[in-house]
């Protein structure tokens, strides 16, 4: 009665071990999201620009001003061994290019102090309100620096884009993961799919060029991963409450959808193409939507992870599509600040269509 059984368990356990990818696979990946996980959430805020700013006139500094702007560059968290600047203070001349820079995302918040030392004069706050968590810390700062100094100004904040919740902040990320999970299960998977079912092999028996099959793959899970964004999109405006306020930004979210989608896909299919079966794509693929979602700044900001982890953003095209769509929905922001964003994806986008082609087997094995 157990022979049947038995013998089943045999040829799939034999299986399973003739593959070691597969057992390296099952246990790297929640040791990769311990690490990564762990790091990239709720982490500590350090190296937060901010930029401090005092009212004319009159032109001279105020011993408060001058005195809180050099204890707010000073401020360090952490343990003593490790201890890391909390804040990375800019002196700025002008009160109108403090605030400049803070629209354009430059830095997080402006301080300014009053010209006159009177203790009725409020510190006036202004900070970047699209991201929850750093400007809470931002006033805390501000208030621990005033109350060490002995000075009783009242801090008035200004929250530059208004009350936004942490489900709108994270509810722009929400559109990429559609985007990457669309694109992973639809061109990834598909591709593997017409490998192990022989189209391919109709595919090189013509005369296809290598680049058509990998453009004509990327194209189509384009189509499939646009879809899907677009849509998610739409019911994150329904479920958030965000509304957007022209019809140009309209266009500019279609735009930045389409070329994350390109580069994703790209990415996607780039590895793919390297696999024969499923069963060794799939741990690999969520592997990399670990790393890659995880350092997006879709959960948590990408100020608070630590360094290491930081360096991954570079090359991240989810963080560029995120930081694109949030300048747009969230902060109003038009082309003249979302440009280096859709420039780093586009070279990414061009970047894994040539290594797609260039890895493709033309052979099958």
């Amino acid at each position: 009665m157990l022979r049947g059984p038995r013998a089943i368990f045999k040829r799939d356990f034999k299986k399973f071990l003739s593959n070691p990818f597969i057992i390296v696979s099952t246990l790297l990946i929640p040791v990769m999201y311990l690490i990564v996980f762990g790091s990239a959430i709720g982490g500590t805020l350090s190296h937060v620009p901010v930029g401090v700013v005092q009212e004319a006139p009159p032109y001279n500094d105020t011993p408060l001003f001058t005195s809180a702007a050099y204890q707010l560059n000073h401020i360090s968290q952490g343990n003593q061994n490790d201890a890391e600047k909390l804040l990375d203070v800019t002196v700025y001349p002008d009160e109108a290019q403090a605030k400049q820079d803070l629209e354009n995302g430059k830095i997080s918040a402006v301080i300014v102090f009053p010209s006159s030392v009177s203790s009725d004069n409020a510190v006036r706050l202004y900070v970047d309100s699209s991201d929850s968590t750093t400007p809470p810390m931002i006033e805390a700062a501000l208030n621990g620096v005033l109350l060490a100094l002995g000075a009783s100004n009242p801090v008035t904040v200004d929250k530059i884009y208004g009350d936004i919740t942490y489900i709108q902040f994270f509810g722009v990320g929400v559109i990429v993961m559609a985007i990457f999970t669309s694109t992973s299960f639809g061109g990834g998977i598909a591709l593997i799919k017409d490998r192990e079912n022989g189209i391919h092999e109709g595919y090189l028996v013509t005369p296809v060029k290598r680049s058509s099959i990998i453009l004509g793959i990327i194209s189509s899970g384009t189509v499939r991963a646009f879809i899907a964004g677009f849509v998610i999109f739409w019911i994150d405006l329904m479920i958030t409450g965000l509304t957007l306020q022209s019809f140009q930004d309209f266009v500019l979210v279609l735009v930045v959808i389409l070329i994350v989608s390109i580069g994703v896909t790209s990415f996607v299919v780039s590895f793919a193409s390297r696999f024969s079966s499923q069963q060794e794509y799939s741990p690999v693929i969520a592997f990399f939507n670990l790393i890659l979602f995880m350092t997006s700044g879709a959960f948590y900001p990408v100020i608070g992870m630590p360094g290491w982890l930081r360096w991954i953003t570079v090359i991240n095209p989810e963080f560029y599509g995120i930081s694109a769509l949030r300048s747009i929905i969230l902060r109003n922001q038009g082309i003249g600040v979302i440009w280096m964003d859709l420039v780093a994806l586009m070279i990414f986008s061009s970047m894994m269509i040539l290594i797609g082609i260039l890895t493709f087997r033309r052979t099958l094995e």
